[in-house]
């Protein structure tokens, strides 16, 4: 049994270090004051000094988004665990503290490094759309509600990880969770406003409404929140394992036991019966016929160094490896201290990608992609050709290869809905890395409640996600994965760990982690100051997916006044946003000497905890 008072006094003797004890604001402190970076020069092209102090981590540790993830991840390392024990163990927590962002029915993507093999590999734990759906619903209908509800997968994806690389038992892994939900946790300020937020939808749905809105309300900031089905929840799952074992089975076997409890068990007759009874598409077949995969991640070579990213159906991975290739051809290093020039690079690089990407990406097992192509350097340094360096083009048309369809009958509703996520990653005391990202679509996914689990579905596949368009790619159809921004990152260096990484941020995402590795790879930045520059985003009306799309390049407003003047001059629409308000990276940098330092994103609620 775990001992806080003794965990406390074993982090101190182990030289704990970690950025809660700063006490430093987060994301709802800064990114929607307004407040400035202290110290940050407004020429400079990166903050002079980091917010916080970068988390050395000896013998191991967890960056995650939020603290109470991040320290259960790393109480698994402290009793033996692996950074698959810590991983599962982050996530499962963050189900509970970030409910809005985070399922063990979501879906979701992680990339892992084994340092005795060297070899990188991709877990895709992702669901696609149930066999009931109907193509022609309305596109309203995927947004939330008992038809948006795509296949649960997050939890294929815990034990899939657990089996591979774990080595603790699964009731190990959810103690933490378990308790948080059942004798309950501060709630962060931000979760509380964003059920507020939603406050509406949740109050159509019964089983919602009891968790999320306690007597009618959106629970106070800071109050104690519980999520009592979630914890039952939970725990059978553990007690599944634990009968598993007890009969003799093997720890593989006792594992795959909690999965068939979740899949074709209790939870999944239990959520079956519940979208049956409400209109819903999902049915035990489609439980039942979940499996998460292992694959090979998408990976260039950057500056020397290999970039491994997430394969379709993740669109980031390559959307990450063209952008790279594409400013592969230029000495990005130079242009440090010309920070608009710089920025106006890396705006062309992410259109052009967005285009191609969004033109062709889909379900492979559903359509062909060019993925070769897509990834290969002749590809980037044609697409490169497209960028005047002082004026920005309009939002083009993807590469006309040999597949892929343009949008080319207008939609009723082309707006992309939004994205929320969470991210954590994690390294180890013998050198293995994961990082995963993690997701229930939009803010709190479908807004329902499965039944009596406690759990909240991804609603993957609304506009965004998929696309809008019949005969499009991404269209879609029953059985089809959607879409997803998720795309945690290994950087090896020679055979070497060099960065372990992943953000949240829906489309977001794959520009988030562009401009970090450029921070890191091209500017030498540490961890925490890559983490902490600042950032912009491109938004597109309607959608990415249409070429000519209307874009805004929206910058955190710590760019300098001159900056911002040269990107208008350059033909850039530009809204100023919060000082901190774009992405939350998760990360380790690991220096030529060996030694690991984390880092975590002040612009919302993640720490680092290392020991």
């Amino acid at each position: 049994m775990w001992d806080e008072g003794l965990a406390r006094r074993d982090l101190i003797a182990a030289g704990f270090a970690g950025a809660a004890l700063l006490g430093l604001p987060g994301r709802t402190a800064l990114a929607q004051s307004g407040d400035k970076a202290p110290d940050a020069p407004r020429s400079s092209p990166a903050v002079a000094r980091a917010h916080r102090v970068e988390v050395p981590m000896p013998h191991g540790g967890v960056a995650a988004g939020h603290p109470l993830a991040a320290m259960a991840g790393t109480r698994m390392l402290m009793q033996g665990g692996t950074a698959a024990d810590a991983a599962v163990a982050a996530m499962a927590v963050m189900n509970v503290v970030e409910p809005w962002a985070s399922s063990a029915a979501g879906n979701g993507f992680a990339t892992c490094f084994e340092r005795r093999s060297g070899k990188v590999q991709s877990l895709a734990f992702t669901g696609g759309a149930p066999a009931l759906l109907d193509p022609n619903v309305d596109p309203k209908e995927l947004d939330s509600g008992h038809k948006a509800v795509a296949v649960p997968g997050a939890f294929g994806g815990w034990i899939a990880l657990a089996q591979r690389y774990g080595r603790l038992p699964l009731a190990t892994l959810l103690e933490p969770a378990i308790g948080y939900a059942r004798d309950g946790h501060p709630l962060d300020a931000s979760i509380a406003m964003f059920i507020r937020r939603q406050q509406a939808v949740l109050a159509r749905h019964p089983t919602s409404a009891a968790i999320f809105l306690p007597d009618g309300q959106p629970p106070a900031p800071r109050s104690i929140f519980r999520n009592i089905p979630l914890a039952r929840t939970f725990q059978s799952l553990a007690d599944a394992e634990t009968r598993a074992l007890k009969g003799a089975a093997d720890r593989d076997q006792a594992l795959s036991a909690a999965y068939d409890h979740f899949y074709i068990g209790p939870i999944a007759q239990d959520m079956t019966r519940f979208s049956q009874a409400n209109g819903g598409w999902l049915r035990m077949e489609d439980m039942r016929s979940y499996r998460p995969v292992w694959d090979n991640p998408v990976s260039t070579v950057y500056r020397g160094m290999d970039v491994y990213c997430s394969p379709l159906t993740s669109r980031t991975g390559l959307e990450l490896c063209e952008q790279l290739n594409i400013v592969e051809g230029w000495d990005l290093a130079s242009l440090a201290s010309d920070r608009a020039s710089l920025t106006h690079l890396l705006i062309e690089a992410i259109k052009i990608t967005k285009a191609d990407v969004y033109r062709y990406a889909g379900d492979p097992r559903f359509v062909d992609v060019p993925v070769a192509t897509l990834l290969s350097k002749d590809f980037a340094a044609t697409r490169r050709k497209l960028i005047d360096r002082m004026h920005a083009i309009a939002f083009p048309e993807g590469a006309a290869l040999a597949t892929g369809k343009q949008p080319d009958r207008p939609a009723a509703d082309e707006n992309t809905r939004g994205g929320d996520t969470t991210s954590l990653s994690v390294v180890d005391k013998e050198g293995n890395a994961i990082a995963v990202t993690t997701t229930i679509g939009g803010g709190f996914g479908t807004s329902v409640v499965m039944g009596d689990t406690g759990l909240l579905c991804n609603n993957g596949l609304r506009v965004g996600s998929t696309a809008p368009y019949p005969g499009h790619p991404n269209a879609v159809a029953p059985g089809k994965r959607a879409l997803l921004g998720n795309g945690p990152i290994i950087v090896l260096d020679k055979g070497q760990l060099k960065l372990v990484c992943g953000t949240p941020g829906g489309e977001t995402i794959g520009q988030t982690q562009f401009q970090f590795l450029v921070n890191a790879l091209d500017l030498g930045m540490p961890i925490q100051q890559a983490i902490e520059a600042p950032r912009f985003a491109l938004n597109a009306k309607p959608s990415f997916y249409k070429p000519g799309a209307a874009i805004t390049i929206q910058l955190e407003d710590r760019f300098a006044p001159a900056d911002v003047s040269a990107l208008k001059a350059k033909g850039h629409s530009v809204e100023m946003v919060g000082a901190f308000a774009i992405g939350s990276i998760q990360g380790v940098m690991v220096d030529p000497s060996g030694a690991r330092m984390g880092g975590s994103d002040p612009r919302r609620m993640g720490y680092a905890v290392g020991y």
